[in-house]
């Protein structure tokens, strides 16, 4: 069994992700059978976290 390098060139053969059934996103991982986006194979609830979206703060404004 080798390790490192000879076998990063194993990597390149097949596909990885194909597109998503639910989202539709290219992130559905053949191997492991869930999406990478939207959690499908993985739970029935979208996967969806609070660091993912930028926080609006209140009563602040930006200028351009």
């Amino acid at each position: 069994m080798t390790k490192g390098t000879p076998s990063m060139g194993k990597r390149s053969r097949g596909k990885t992700h194909i597109r998503c059934r639910r989202c539709g996103r290219h992130s559905y991982n053949v191997r492991k059978k869930y999406c990478a986006a939207c959690g499908f194979g993985r739970s029935k609830r979208i996967r969806e976290y609070k660091w993912e979206k930028k926080r609006v703060i209140a009563g602040v404004k930006r200028s351009i």
